[in-house]
C-alpha cells in the first residue's frame, strides 16, 4: 500500500493503530506468485463480521456482514458498506455501534470460532460447535 499525499505515513500507522485497538485481526491475501494483493482486517463481534480492505489509502472498502457469511472477501449478503478514502471509511466503520444490524443469536447459533490459516497467506474462519 503506498501512502497518497493526502494521508501522511503516521496519519495511516494511526488509522491502522486505531483498528487493532478496537480488536481488527489483519491478513494480507497473496497471490499465486507470493505478491501482495491487499491489506484485510477483520472483527467478528455480537452476530456481525466487519471487514476493512485496504488496497490503497484513497481504496478502502468496509463492510459489515453476517457473522456467517462463507466468503468475507466477496460477500453474498451485506448489511452495511462504504467505500472511499482510508480516514472516511475507517470513521464510518468505527462509528457504527457494535450490535447495529445485527440479530439475536439463536442458542446453537453463536459468532465464536477463529481463523485458521490455509496456505499462501490466507485464512478460514472455522466456526465453533460447542
Amino acid at each position: 500500500m503506498t501512502c497518497s499525499p493526502e494521508l501522511a505515513p503516521s496519519e495511516v500507522e494511526a488509522t491502522l493503530g486505531r483498528l487493532i485497538a478496537e480488536g481488527y485481526r489483519f491478513v494480507h491475501p497473496r497471490d499465486a506468485d507470493g505478491d501482495l494483493v491487499t491489506v484485510v482486517g477483520v472483527r467478528m463481534h455480537e452476530t456481525v463480521v466487519d471487514v476493512v480492505r485496504l488496497d490503497a489509502e484513497d481504496d478502502v472498502t468496509a463492510t459489515r456482514m453476517p457473522y456467517d457469511e462463507p466468503n468475507i472477501l466477496e460477500p453474498k449478503q451485506v448489511l452495511w458498506q462504504r467505500n472511499g478514502g482510508m480516514a472516511n471509511v475507517v470513521d464510518a466503520l468505527l462509528g457504527l455501534a457494535d450490535d447495529e444490524f445485527s440479530e439475536p443469536a439463536a442458542p446453537l447459533r453463536t459468532g465464536k470460532g477463529c481463523w485458521v490459516p490455509n496456505g499462501s497467506g490466507r485464512a478460514k474462519w472455522l466456526q465453533a460447535t460447542a
